[in-house]
């Protein structure tokens, strides 16, 4: 019964992360769509929604796929630290 009782245990949080990841998206698209129709008015472009709506969806695109989303693993002691640290968003 306990294998049975790990693989539901998996699918749940397999299904939690996914619902999160969608509803940080969902965000990020809004917030993004917001960025470029108010830096498009800043710039006197009126573009129409469908372009507005194109940008920002590359944008988020883009910024999930190039890691975005993960925290900067930068440390402020200095470099004479043992361990380095494996900053894959810096590369």
């Amino acid at each position: 019964m306990a294998p049975v009782r790990n693989l539901l245990s998996s699918l749940l949080v397999l299904l939690f992360g996914i619902v999160a990841l969608v509803i940080i998206s969902t965000v990020v698209f809004f917030v993004t769509i917001f960025v470029v129709s108010t830096a498009s008015s800043l710039a006197n472009y009126d573009p129409s929604a469908d372009f507005v709506v194109l940008s920002s969806a590359l944008i988020v695109v883009a910024v999930i796929l190039t890691g975005g989303f993960t925290p900067r693993l930068s440390d402020s002691d200095g470099p004479d630290d043992e361990a380095p640290v494996d900053d894959r968003t810096f590369r």
